[in-house]
């Protein structure tokens, strides 16, 4: 079994450095330690304390955390997550909102599959729930799939997008966060051809690589600089023993998670350090701004070797979507063939990521789509994990993405409600939320 023992020294990588953490907190905690104040002791400790809760995170799957919202009743509600469509690589879920009427809005959030579970998206989901139905795409962990369960690629991944939207029906909203929205929107070009009557009423892409030759970034240039066998070769592994995944070929998510930090690493260095000082002043809490953050950026999830693979060859090297080429189950998608389903882009003005220019070129692609139905936002100032997660979405892009949703609701659907009119873009208007926060920094985000 190539490269299993490599996924399986990761792991104890990994297991060691959360024991050696648990260990000096330990050990530097002993009460009898306090008859000797020593600052040594105390940095110990808080090493210790900061270094076992990260590596613990790793391998831990974040909890929605979303236990009630309130809604115009003046009431608070309970939420409950339920699964409505089970398959092996990923269900569609909804937040039911017990005792509420429901809501004439209907969301579906399809949440990247780049490294880090649909908990990303976290923020996103509580900023809509007031106002919306919503539905996501929560993704699998590849490495506890077993695999006799077979393949799963850019082509699957795509028809789990299209089953979902079929499931919800022809008034559902769309939204695309990021890695998925060339293939949703090749999902949607799939439907309107396949099924006319199961296409969304409308389709909003934030800040995904629809053309990455549009504005090349640091992303882009490395799909370039490496070829598939090198990407194989030296990113594949498959899953170890410990897990329902044994033998699949999978890029492992704490090999991502080491590009992620690489490429930030002087930030997340002092983000680290800084936490170790305020945990060694007593002023660090479970729930402060550093744990908030990387409890959730530093949970990470293995892609399997086909998705990967085929997301870095069709979306960044041949430009399947951006050529309007790509096949999904033999058949070749027209993305000219939408007409009635009204698409909005939403890109970031300092995203590194998905660079304004990647992800506005969808419009040029709905060529059978008259003007009246697009739409377009550059958003000032924001960074990528802003435009979904951050200020940027709650003050000025989510109310626009909902104004979009009522302006092009499907027949004669009574309108939910206005939402709150945002403040008008500032240039500068970044995620506030955070300010050590960083994007998902993948080959595949």
């Amino acid at each position: 079994m190539r490269y299993m023992a490599t996924y399986d020294l990761m792991e104890s990588f990994r297991n060691t450095q959360q024991w050696l953490g648990s260990t000096a907190h330990s050990m530097a905690s002993y009460p009898a330690f306090a008859l000797m104040p020593n600052p040594a002791l105390h940095w110990m400790a808080a090493w210790g304390e900061v270094t076992e809760r990260s590596y613990r995170r790793m391998v831990a799957k974040p909890d929605w955390g979303i236990h009630s919202v309130p809604c115009n009743d003046g009431r608070d509600h309970i939420v409950e997550v339920e699964k409505v469509v089970e398959r092996p690589f990923g269900d569609l879920v909804h937040f039911n909102v017990q005792d509420r009427k429901e809501m004439a809005r209907k969301i579906l959030l399809v949440a990247p599959m780049s490294g880090h579970y649909a908990t990303l998206l976290r923020s996103t989901v509580m900023s809509l729930l007031p106002d919306a139905e919503v539905y996501i795409t929560d993704w699998h962990n590849a490495r506890d799939i077993p695999v006799s369960e077979g393949k799963f690629d850019i082509e699957d991944y795509t028809l789990y997008v299209v089953d979902f939207m079929k499931h919800l029906g022809a008034d559902i909203n769309v939204i695309a966060v990021c890695q998925p929205a060339p293939l949703v929107l090749a999902a949607t070009a799939y439907l309107a051809e396949i099924d006319p009557e199961a296409q969304p009423a409308t389709l909003t892409l934030i800040g995904g690589p629809i053309d990455p030759r549009a504005t090349p970034t640091e992303v882009t240039d490395f799909g370039h600089s490496v070829t598939m066998g090198q990407l194989e070769k030296t990113m594949i592994q498959r899953v170890g023993a410990s897990y329902k995944g044994i033998g699949r070929r999978v890029y492992p998510g704490l090999l991502q998670l080491t590009s992620f930090i690489s490429m930030n690493a002087d930030r997340h260095s002092k983000a680290f350090q800084d936490q170790i000082f305020r945990v060694m002043q007593g002023k660090a809490t479970d729930h402060d701004p550093h744990n908030r953050f990387y409890d959730e950026y530093l949970a990470v999830m293995d892609m399997t070797a086909e998705f990967y693979l085929s997301t870095v060859d069709r979306i960044f090297k041949t430009h399947e979507i951006a050529r309007n080429e790509f096949v999904v189950d033999g058949h070749k998608v027209d993305i000219g063939k939408i007409t009635r389903v009204a698409v909005k882009t939403v890109e970031g003005e300092k995203d590194d990521i998905s660079a304004p220019g990647q992800c506005v070129a969808a419009l040029d692609l709905c060529t059978g789509l008259p003007d009246a139905k697009k739409a377009r936002h550059l958003e000032p100032g924001a960074g990528h994990y802003g435009i979904f997660a951050g200020s940027s979405w709650r003050n000025n892009i989510r109310p626009l993405v909902l104004d979009f949703i009522d302006e092009n609701a499907a027949g004669d659907t009574v309108k939910a409600g206005p939402p709150a009119k945002g403040t008008a873009p500032k240039p500068g208007d970044t995620d506030t939320a955070n300010p050590d926060a960083t994007p998902n920094l993948s080959i595949a985000q």
